[in-house]
């Protein structure tokens, strides 16, 4: 029998994987769609069915390790006010800066991702005392690949937009994918 922190770990890294996965698949999609010129009510519709024809499948066949999830979600809740206040900035800042900013919004994406992923792992440890490594992955991966980001949308990929776009959103994929591959196949004990 495994152990109760490695079979949370592997949940949440199946969890990540499907982030990723929904993802990829709906940024294609959304090419796709974009390239033979569906309207853009269309795009919606795809992200919000890929997303729940994945999580939709991963809940009905881990509906029993939902209290696993549950149960690490919780140690948000012993945090302080300020630590939970300061951990939704840093999740929802960047996002929130996209109606402020929206040439930038993959970027902002990225960044969202990143320091709510870092945030989060670092209140866990300090606050929870729980080490969640593929959080850090997430995160650290997100912020990396912004300049990646940069230089596929301001160069290699300049007059094509919609290509930089899509690899942008591949590369938060990416990120998620990173973190969850980590969490399954990595054994180590959470402290």
């Amino acid at each position: 029998m495994e152990s109760a922190p490695y079979e949370i770990r592997r949940i949440f890294g199946l969890l990540f994987i499907c982030v990723a996965i929904a993802v990829a698949i709906s940024s294609v999609t959304s090419e796709i769609l974009f390239l033979n010129n569906f309207s853009g009510y269309t795009h919606g519709l795809v992200w919000f069915g890929v997303f729940g024809l994945v999580f939709g499948y991963y809940f009905l066949h881990f509906k029993e390790k939902l209290s696993l999830i549950r149960n690490r979600m919780k140690n948000s809740l012993i945090w302080p006010l300020y630590v939970k206040i300061l951990n939704g900035f840093c999740w929802a800042l960047p996002f929130v800066l996209i109606g402020v900013f929206p040439q930038y919004f993959q970027y902002l994406i990225l960044i969202g991702i990143g320091l709510g992923n870092l945030s989060t792992y670092f209140f866990m440890m300090s606050f929870s005392k729980q080490k969640n490594n593929e959080q850090f992955l997430i995160g650290l991966t997100a912020l990396i690949v912004i300049p990646i980001a940069i230089l596929i949308d301001t160069s290699i990929f300049e007059y094509r937009q919609d290509i930089a776009i899509l690899l942008s959103r591949l590369l938060i994929s990416v990120s998620y994918f990173t973190g969850g591959i980590y969490a399954i196949f990595y054994k180590i004990k959470m402290s």
